[in-house]
């Protein structure tokens, strides 16, 4: 069997793809595909990982060649939405594709940890763009520091990717995507459920945060942030406009609790940095550490402040909306899924035709 993105060239690029076509694929590989709102949501979730494994596919040779952060981005990205249809649909599903979602965490992590020094040296870079030339020469030693350590983990990110359990994970995925029959359950029964099982996740994992919630806690709103959102974007076909507009405002939500997380992170790596390196990097440079911790400290500070007013817009009016469509569309639901010889009942086509789903999103995948 052919394993999606076993075949890599060293150049980076996939055979037989031209620039242009690169853009068209990126582009059609940004949003779930439309479905039916009859199918089964068995089908339903192979035919978003069948897409998902294309997309890895696509970005696995640019990830591995280095020349653009942006592939590894876009690869980790794959893992973590193959792993998000695997949870949204775990009751649905074969058992072999379930059990692959315990590879699909050492594949993250490894991911993680290249992309990380991917983000701390952008990081570095945009903080320098506006400073002196002294101070700019300050920062060349951190940089030249940060930079071996992204080679490193690079290589061993490589290495994951060539390993055996990969490969396998890779495998299992293409098997599974391609299976017939199975559970028969209707995606509008599983889907709305799905997306206000996340809401209610989301909104208690809030309610716990203070102003002294540890960066985890942080975190853990972040993780269940993309859960929601994840779940809303595959019903976008069906869900229409009211999730579009929550979508924003999610986003606008993960930005916030992205930019905190990245500057903890690199607050936590600079203070690693200078406690390893004091002896061999000069001081000038680790006055600049400093001074760029705080900048970080800074961050997140604000970020915190603003989470409140991103977290209001996500649960106000755009979620009632929302939430009254899913209400809607489960009822529905049982019309759908009924045999045919029970198709004579008249469905309500009002609850499905309220609003026409939103076009692709041109734009690569986020978070």
């Amino acid at each position: 069997m052919k394993v999606p993105g076993s075949a890599h060239r060293a150049d980076g690029d996939a055979a037989g793809v031209t620039p242009d076509s690169k853009t068209a694929v990126a582009a059609a590989a940004a949003t779930p595909q439309p479905f039916d709102p009859s199918d089964s949501a068995h089908d339903v979730a192979l035919a978003e990982l069948r897409r998902l494994l294309a997309v890895w596919a696509f970005h696995e040779p640019g990830a591995r060649s280095g020349r653009d952060p942006e592939e590894l981005h876009q690869l980790r990205v794959a893992a973590r939405r193959i792993d998000a249809t695997l949870g949204l649909f775990k009751h649905q599903l074969p058992h072999q594709l379930m059990a692959a979602r315990k590879s699909a965490k050492a594949v993250l992590r490894t991911l993680g940890a290249a992309r990380d020094l991917d983000v701390l040296l952008e990081g570095l870079a945009c903080y320098c763009t506006h400073l002196p030339e002294h101070e700019r020469a300050a920062a060349e030693p951190l940089r030249a520091l940060l930079a071996a350590e992204r080679e490193r983990a690079r290589s061993r990110m490589v290495r994951g990717l060539d390993s055996q359990a990969t490969r396998h994970w890779l495998e299992t995925l293409a098997a599974g995507s391609t299976a017939e029959g199975g559970n028969t359950d209707g995606v509008l029964t599983v889907m709305p459920q799905r997306v206000r099982q996340r809401f209610r996740r989301l909104r208690k994992s809030v309610r716990r945060l203070s102003a002294k919630s540890a960066p985890e806690d942080f975190h853990e709103v972040r993780r269940r942030a993309k859960q929601l959102r994840y779940a809303t974007e595959c019903g976008l076909a069906v869900f229409g406009k009211p999730a579009e507009e929550l979508l924003k405002a999610v986003r606008r939500l993960q930005d916030e609790l992205g930019a905190q997380q990245d500057a903890h992170m690199a607050q936590t790596r600079l203070a690693a940095l200078a406690a390893d390196s004091a002896d061999a990097l000069p001081p000038a440079t680790l006055f600049f550490m400093g001074r760029l911790a705080e900048h970080h400290a800074r961050a997140t500070t604000h970020a915190r402040r603003t989470l409140n007013r991103a977290w209001r817009k996500v649960r106000g009016k755009r979620w009632k909306a929302l939430r009254a469509r899913l209400e809607h569309l489960s009822a529905a639901a049982p019309v759908l899924n009924a045999p045919e010889e029970a198709s004579a009942v008249p469905i309500d086509t009002e609850i499905l035709a309220a609003e026409s789903p939103p076009a692709p999103d041109p734009h690569p995948i986020k978070h």
